[in-house]
């Protein structure tokens, strides 16, 4: 009798497990407030320019240096903490950072000299550059892709309110507290926070050195690839834009807000609640493609800085609508170029943020120069400079859109067409 062989079907695979995500609100808070300190010593000490010049006997031109240094070091910065976040893990070296950044921040307040604080700055600048790209690369990664858009849009309003939001706070700390109480302050809430996500994170999840990526390999692929290159263009002009108008608002600001500090400050907070708009905007926005946002945002800040010049003799509440549309399509237009690099980037997505982060804030310091450039014209010209600029990136990520559907991979935003 012939035994008959048992032949087991094979096993049918399952669905992959659903990833878990991290909770939205509990991430996202601490984050998006850590970036508001962070990002914001870059401007903090544009109010207290003064008190540099007259205690530290230097120059109006040598004491925007403290800007300048920390702009620099901070770009430049983002070159190395992008591949250390992909190499170390989101989680740690964004914590590191932020230790690190608080320590430094703290330290500038004991500069006695424009040489020390310089040299200060320039570190502080270095290690603050640390926290972003692996925050948002962690946001990217961790984030259930519905409320990934709100929570990209919610982070990077936090990076741009911060220029407005920390040069206020330096305002109103200065007369009592003195110019040292903005980087003491910033040092103990920067702690305060990191011991925060410290307990709020996911733990880095185990990296397989197999299949670890090369970072700089990474960058150079992305520099390769048209449609990311493109799209790093574009974002050379967001912020460049909007500091380009907000130094023209100081510089050459319209006779409404001419020598008046209150008008002034009301009329830079007057944009904050387009900040607080954008991730609800965002949500609703989240059917269409990264690229398809970007492009939109861009024309409608272009818009927008050009209605500022045709009505910056009208006063200030006309100035101050133009202000508020034209900071929201720059607060929506950043998260959907960190989306739309990240798209294509796989498990270099902190490297591919990290040189988008880089193109951000170099754009940021070019901004003063653009403002420079067009202030012979008054506020009105730097609008349109700043307009002009805005308009060519939206084409620039138009053209990228356009070439990323001819690269693109089955199933990869398959609504880039809309």
């Amino acid at each position: 009798m012939s035994q008959q062989a048992q032949v087991r079907p094979a096993a049918t695979p399952g669905p992959d497990p659903e990833p878990r995500w991290a909770p939205t609100g509990r991430t996202i808070v601490p984050l998006a407030a850590a970036g508001v300190f962070v990002v914001g010593q870059l401007y903090v000490v544009i109010p207290l320019l003064g008190e540099f010049t007259a205690g530290w006997r230097a120059g109006t031109a040598q004491a925007a240096w403290m800007v300048t240094a920390f702009g620099f070091a901070y770009a430049a910065g983002f070159l190395f903490s992008g591949p250390a976040a992909d190499r170390f893990g989101r989680r740690r070296v964004l914590l590191i950072g932020l230790v690190a950044s608080a320590l430094a921040t703290g330290a500038v307040g004991l500069a006695d000299d424009l040489a020390s604080g310089l040299t200060l700055r320039a570190i502080q600048g270095f290690t603050s550059a640390f926290f972003a790209p692996a925050a948002l690369a962690y946001v990217a990664e961790r984030i259930a892709p519905p409320r990934r858009p709100i929570a990209l849009t919610t982070m990077t309003s936090g990076f741009i309110a911060s220029a407005i939001i920390a040069q206020a706070a330096a305002t109103l700390l200065l007369p009592a507290f003195g110019w040292q109480s903005p980087f003491f302050g910033g040092t103990v809430c920067v702690l305060a926070l990191a011991a925060i996500l410290y307990s709020v994170l996911e733990p880095d999840p185990a990296r397989d050195g197999t299949t670890r990526t090369n970072p700089l390999r990474a960058m150079g692929t992305l520099l390769r690839r048209r449609d990311t290159l493109l799209l790093y263009l574009a974002t050379a002009t967001v912020l460049s834009s909007f500091v380009a108008v907000y130094t023209g608002l100081e510089t050459v600001g319209p006779e409404a807000v001419a020598g008046n500090p209150t008008a002034m400050l009301l009329l830079r907070a007057s944009a904050l609640p387009a900040f607080l708009a954008a991730p609800w905007i965002a949500g609703r926005l989240r059917k269409y493609a990264p690229t398809t946002r970007v492009v939109g945002a861009l024309a409608v800040a272009a818009a927008s800085a050009f209605l500022a010049a045709a009505v910056s003799g009208l006063g200030v509440w006309a100035i101050a609508v133009c202000l508020l549309e034209f900071v929201g399509g720059v607060a929506l237009a950043a998260p959907g170029l960190i989306e739309a690099v990240g798209s294509v980037a796989g498990p270099a997505r902190a490297a591919a943020t990290a040189l988008y982060t880089f193109v951000l804030f170099i754009g940021a310091s070019l901004g003063p120069q653009l403002a420079a450039f067009a202030d012979a014209a008054g506020f009105a010209g730097v609008c349109v400079a700043a307009g002009t600029l805005l308009a060519a990136g939206s084409m620039i990520a138009l053209a990228a859109r356009r070439t990323r559907n001819s690269m693109a991979l089955p199933g990869l935003y398959p609504q880039e067409a809309r």
